[in-house]
Order: C-alpha cells, then sequence, then structure tokens
C-alpha cells in the first residue's frame, strides 16, 4: 500500500491547508497550558498521577478493567499481538489494516505471526468470510489465535464497522477459541457518528486502543485497553521495546484535555468532509467516495488529471494532500475550517479547469 504526500516543491506556497492527516493538528494553546500545569512522576513505577488517571479513564470509556498509555497506536498493535500470540500463530485481519499493510512488518519480524489477508469492500470483511477462513486445528495449519479490526476503515474510505458486524465477528471467534482485538484508531470517530457509547461499540472485544494523536488533536500518545491480566502482559512488552515514558503525565495531560474539550467536536470534522465530498462531486469528472467520518478519498482521472498531478498542483497552490492506494486522500481535523475546504475546491475546479 502506498501513501505518498505531496513532493517538495521549491515553487511551491507554504502550506496553509493540510489535509494530509488527522496526525497533522497540533496542540492548541490551552492543550498546551495543560500540559505545562499537569503533575507527574515515574510511569515506571506506577508513580504518574496525570498517567495514571488517563489510564483509569479510557479503561472506563472502553468498558475495560484496565489501560496503558503508549506513545503510538501502531505500539498498541504490536504489544498487543506479541502478548495474544506465539511465533507460528495466525492472525485474521483485513487485507488493507494497518497492522498488515502500515506498520513494517513488525508483527512477522518481532512475534513471527502469520496475518491472513481477508476481502471485502470498504477495508471490512464480512462475518460470512471470516468463518469461512477459520480452519480445523491440526498439525498442519498454524494456531488461528486472533481476529483484528480496524474502526473505522482507513483505506476503506474511514467507513464504520456496523456494531451487528462487529457483534457477529467477536461471537463467531469466541465460539472457535480466538481473542479479539480492535485497532481503535478513529473509533471515537465511529462514536461520535453513530452516537453508540465506545463501550458498547466494542462489546465482546478483548481489547481495543483509541489514538489521541488523530482527530483528537494531541502531539503524542495512545492508550490501550484490556483485562488485568492481558495489560500486565501489554507492560511487560512494552518494557522490551523501550521501557515506560517516565515522567509521561505532560503527554498524558493533553489527552485528558482532548477527552474533555476534543471529542464532540468531531462531528464538525465529519461536516467538514461531506462538504468537501459535496463541492468535488459538483466537478465533472470526478468520482468521490461519500464519506462516514473525516476521510475523503476521491480520483480526478476522469477529469483529465492524474491522481499525481492534482496532489503537486494543490501542493504549489499550498494545499497538502496524499495519494494512497491510487486515490486522493483527503483528512479533515481540528486545524481545518469550512473556509479552507471552499477554498480546496474552489482549487481543484481552477485545476480541472486549466487541464
Amino acid at each position: 500500500m502506498t501513501y505518498t504526500p505531496a513532493p517538495r516543491d521549491p515553487k511551491a506556497i507554504p502550506v496553509h491547508i493540510n489535509l494530509l492527516s488527522d496526525t497533522q493538528t497540533r496542540p492548541t494553546p490551552a492543550m498546551r497550558e495543560a500540559m505545562a500545569r499537569a503533575e507527574v512522576g515515574d510511569e515506571q513505577i506506577g508513580d504518574d498521577p496525570t498517567t495514571n488517571a488517563l489510564c483509569e479513564r479510557v479503561a472506563d470509556l472502553l468498558g475495560k478493567q484496565a489501560a496503558v498509555f503508549m506513545p503510538s497506536g501502531t505500539m498498541c498493535n504490536v504489544t498487543a499481538t506479541l502478548s495474544y500470540c506465539r511465533p507460528g500463530d495466525e492472525i485474521l485481519a483485513h487485507e488493507s489494516a494497518h497492522l498488515l499493510a502500515r506498520e513494517g512488518g513488525a508483527h512477522a519480524a518481532l512475534g513471527g505471526f502469520q496475518i491472513t489477508a481477508l476481502t471485502g469492500a470498504d477495508g471490512q470483511f464480512t462475518p460470512e468470510t471470516f468463518r469461512a477462513a477459520l480452519h480445523p486445528r491440526t498439525r498442519y495449519q498454524p494456531p488461528q489465535v486472533l481476529v483484528s479490526v480496524e474502526q473505522t476503515a482507513n483505506i476503506g474510505g474511514g467507513t464504520i464497522w456496523k456494531k451487528q458486524a462487529l457483534d457477529e465477528v467477536a461471537q463467531i471467534a469466541k465460539s472457535n477459541g480466538l481473542a479479539t482485538h480492535m485497532d481503535g484508531a478513529r473509533l471515537l470517530n465511529a462514536c461520535v457518528a453513530t452516537g453508540i457509547a465506545a463501550r458498547d461499540m466494542i462489546t465482546g472485544w478483548d481489547s481495543a486502543w483509541i489514538d489521541f494523536s488523530k482527530g483528537l488533536g494531541t502531539p503524542i500518545g495512545a492508550v490501550l485497553a484490556g483485562s488485568r491480566d492481558f495489560i500486565d502482559d501489554v507492560w511487560r512488552w512494552k518494557q522490551r521495546l523501550g521501557g515506560s515514558m517516565r515522567q509521561s503525565g505532560m503527554c498524558a495531560a493533553a489527552c485528558v484535555y482532548a477527552l474533555d474539550h476534543h471529542v464532540d467536536r468531531l462531528a464538525e470534522d465529519h461536516a467538514n468532509a461531506r462538504a468537501l465530498a459535496r463541492g468535488l462531486s459538483q466537478i465533472v469528472g470526478l468520482q468521490v467516495q461519500q464519506p462516514e467520518t473525516n476521510l475523503v478519498f476521491f480520483t480526478p482521472d476522469g477529469a483529465g488529471v492524474s491522481g499525481d498531478k492534482m496532489v503537486k498542483a494543490l501542493r504549489q497552490r499550498g494545499v497538502l494532500l496524499a495519494m494512497m492506494d491510487g486515490r486522493i486522500r483527503a483528512c479533515t481535523h481540528l486545524d481545518v475550517t469550512a473556509a479552507m475546504i471552499e477554498e480546496t475546491v474552489g482549487l481543484v475546479r481552477e485545476i480541472v479547469r486549466g487541464a
């Protein structure tokens, strides 16, 4: 899977509309102030009160017994699979899932795990596809230990797994002795869009995590939650992969601030994504996937402009997007305003007219 931002161009004006990713968000002044005021201690010995408070809050939010603060969502996925699986074990996930396509082969390199890629539209596999991929436990095939889903499905277009499908996949997994793990990088986007509480969304899933450095706007951090025994195992792997972040409360404070102030406003990002898709759809020749959350995928080839050319032309005008799997991806977030969306649509229209 390719993920290619617009190339640097010495003739391009500085970026003033950044639609590359919601990871591009900058901490707000109020968030920075909360970080500066944070009460801190040593995370290694459980003595950082702000980090402890964050983990307790996320565990409660997700309906789990315990949680651990991580530098990134990728580290959440890696430590989770290392805790669930042993070398030679099999994990089942969608073919475009982050843990398969975007984590540098970490699960194979560090754990010796086999990830079986399941197919399905919009970044999701069906319960039937999952069931069909299961095999009897024999000496001839790897033990199937874990199934993972990504909520929302990034490459699928920021699509939302329906709760019924999540429940059914989890039930099939339990019936066949598999553990369940949710990559919840944009889980709260799904919750805000559907009105379903996070703990209800992940019922039946043994572990899940949320990313704070995407739409929630922090500079760093993700929190992985599960049973106490599971989190104990995850901590061991966290130690092996680098250990604690010591006075991590300064970073955790940003996450606490985000939970207080940046969750409900995700709806604004969704509204801006819909407005962007609506404006782009009115340009003849563009193929636009209608967004369910904050990601908008489109292709301009039908208008006589290649995706690469469009991304480069927009970069020259100060707008940053990315090519992903042959499509352009635009990602709305708290640093993107409605006026920026309107300007972006106008610039795309200008580029198409000049093609």
